[in-house]
Formats: C-alpha cells, sequence, structure tokens
C-alpha cells in the first residue's frame, strides 16, 4: 500500500533527480524489499519490462548489476558499486546505463520513518545537467513510478492480511 503518488523534483539547471514516496510500511521492511535480490524482480523497473538480478552485493564496495529485458528479448543493463550501505536508513552506489558507458549517477535512497510508515528519497546526481536532462528526455520517470507503484504493491502482498 502506498499513501501518496510518487514526487518528482527537477529543478531547471540542476543536474539531479529527486523522486519521493510515502510507503506504508516501516524503514526496515522497506531496505529488506529494496536489498534482496530475490525480490528485485518483482517491483524494480517499468511494467513493460521484466528485470533480472546478474549481481547485488549491498554492502560498500559490491557491485550491483540488473537488467531490463523487453517482450522481444533484447536487454538493458544497468549497474555500479554500493559506497555506503546503513541499514536500514540509507545507501549510497553509482548508477551506470550500460548503453551511455561512463555516464555514471551517483544515487543516494534515505528511508525515514514517518508516522509507522517510511519516506523513500532516493536522490541520483549526473555529471551534467545535459546528462540529467537526457533522463528526463527519455521518460526515466517513468520507470521510477511504475518501479514505486509496484514495490507498494508488493510491500502490501508481503504484509498480508
Amino acid at each position: 500500500m502506498s499513501r501518496a503518488e510518487t514526487e518528482f523534483v527537477i529543478e531547471p539547471g540542476r543536474q539531479d533527480i529527486i523522486m519521493i514516496h510515502l510507503f506504508d510500511a516501516p524503514p526496515d521492511v522497506v531496505f529488506r524489499v529494496v536489498t534482496d535480490p530475490q525480490l528485485i524482480p518483482r517491483w524494480w523497473g517499468p511494467t513493460f519490462l521484466a528485470t533480472r538480478v546478474d549481481l547485488m552485493e549491498v554492502r560498500p564496495g559490491g557491485r550491483w548489476r540488473f537488467v531490463n529485458i523487453d517482450a522481444d528479448g533484447r536487454e538493458y543493463a544497468f549497474g555500479g558499486v554500493y559506497h555506503a550501505v546503513v541499514p536500514p536508513e540509507r545507501f549510497v552506489r553509482t548508477w551506470e546505463y550500460e548503453g551511455t558507458p561512463g555516464d555514471v549517477a551517483l544515487e543516494t535512497v534515505t528511508l525515514t520513518p514517518v508516522d509507522g510508515a517510511t519516506r523513500y528519497v532516493a536522490q541520483s546526481v549526473h555529471r551534467s545537467v545535459e546528462a540529467r536532462d537526457a533522463i528526463v528526455r527519455a521518460n526515466g520517470a517513468r520507470g521510477g513510478r511504475d518501479s514505486m507503484n509496484r514495490l507498494a504493491t508488493l510491500l502490501t502482498e508481503l504484509r498480508g492480511p
């Protein structure tokens, strides 16, 4: 269950994208779900793509690689390195789409308790305003919104009746 729609903060002339969502689950549960490689395929990415986790080492210096797969079998891989992992409060990792090598963003995900729920804030800082704007033009918000909605559904399913 989700208490709100996903909010995006995308200000002109800045290098970052901030995505905010409020989940009806405590931070420890949200953290567990977003760092469990078995659960990632159930919520990560746009609804029209499947997701495969090739690698997910949730620890400082650990690497990650997720692959989105379209209906025709084409693959779109993303990956990076975890720089900080502080359960259940936050993690920091690099984020790179393999289709645009060298275009690396730094993502910080912060989970804050709010009245029994969790405020999820993901801030992605890109290497330039132009790189950030390319994500915006590619409708990156759709994938983020789909992911947050799917994550809310998964959290509800895991909570049970």
